[in-house]
C-alpha cells in the first residue's frame, strides 16, 4: 500500500508538468516576432481603424494533454475506492471525471485575449485582422501599419 500513494504522486506530478508544457503558446500580438521572422522583408500598407472588438483566442488542437493527464490521475485515484468490482467501477468513473476536469483546465489555460481589428486600407479595401492583445492600444480613427510577411500573415502595428 505504501507504493500506491507515491506512484499516484508521481503520476500527478507528470500530469501537472504535461499541463504546464501544454500552456506554452507563442505570443501572437503585433509587437512580438519569432527568431525565424527576423531579417525577412515584409510588405507595408497603411490603413485607418474602423473598429476594434475584444475576442477570445483558443489554442488550436489543445493536444488532449489535460484530458489524458486528468483521466490517468482520476483512474488511479478511483482505483483506491472500494474493492473488487467496486474498484473497477470507481476507476472508470474517476477516469471519466478526471478527463472532463483536465480538458476544462487545459482549455482555460490555453485561451488568451485577442483583438479583431476592422480596417479600411488606403486603397479602399475593408478588412479585419485578428491578433493577440498586447501592449499596443488601438481605437477607431487611428492610423496604423499592416505588415504582411512572406507567408501572408498580417499584423497591425501603430504608425
Amino acid at each position: 500500500m505504501t507504493r500506491l500513494p507515491s506512484r499516484l504522486a508521481l503520476i500527478a506530478a507528470a500530469g501537472v508538468l504535461a499541463l504546464t508544457a501544454g500552456c506554452a503558446t507563442p505570443n501572437r500580438d503585433g509587437s512580438s516576432y519569432s527568431a525565424r521572422e527576423t531579417r525577412q522583408p515584409m510588405q507595408v500598407q497603411t490603413a485607418t481603424i474602423q473598429g476594434v472588438r475584444t475576442v477570445k483566442l483558443d489554442r488550436e488542437g489543445g493536444g488532449g494533454v489535460g484530458t489524458l493527464a486528468g483521466s490517468v490521475i482520476g483512474g488511479v485515484a478511483g482505483s483506491n475506492v472500494g474493492g473488487g468490482k467496486g474498484s473497477i467501477i470507481s476507476s472508470v468513473i474517476g477516469a471519466v471525471a478526471g478527463g472532463v476536469v483536465g480538458s476544462q483546465l487545459e482549455k482555460a489555460g490555453t485561451s488568451t485575449e485577442g483583438l479583431e481589428i476592422t480596417l479600411r486600407t488606403d486603397d479602399g479595401k475593408t478588412i479585419a485582422i485578428v491578433q493577440a492583445a498586447g501592449n499596443d492600444r488601438f481605437e477607431a480613427g487611428q492610423r496604423v501599419r499592416l505588415l504582411t510577411d512572406n507567408r501572408g500573415q498580417v499584423r497591425v502595428t501603430p504608425l
